[in-house]
């Protein structure tokens, strides 16, 4: 998938306030998707499994099978990449003004 799509599909999977309570989960542990269908006791398997198939196809979950059990991961490279194109450079510029504040307290 070319790059552009892939960043498409990541903001696609964001959009959704399910999609990221289901990586909000995943950030603690990883889940099978038995458990992550008893969190949503409001919605059914299938609409669960939708949403999870968005979040695999954007690469923020992977999936391993272990017999019958479907183990969901989150994948924070996605997340990571987003954050270096959109973010970083005002991140940067923040460390760095708190770097001269300390040296400033420090030197007084």
């Amino acid at each position: 998938m070319p790059k552009e799509d892939k960043r498409d599909a990541i903001f696609k999977a964001l959009g959704d306030s399910r999609r990221r309570e289901i990586l909000d989960l995943l950030k603690e542990r990883a889940r099978t998707t038995g458990e992550l269908v008893e969190h949503f006791k409001h919605l059914d398997r299938c609409t669960v499994m939708q949403h999870l198939d968005v979040l695999e196809n954007a690469d923020l979950v992977i999936v391993k099978r272990e017999g019958r059990l479907r183990w969901n991961y989150i994948n924070p490279l996605p997340i990571k990449e987003l954050h270096d194109r959109w973010i970083g450079r005002y991140a940067n510029a923040a460390i760095d003004l708190l770097a001269r504040m300390k040296r400033e307290i420090e030197g007084s």
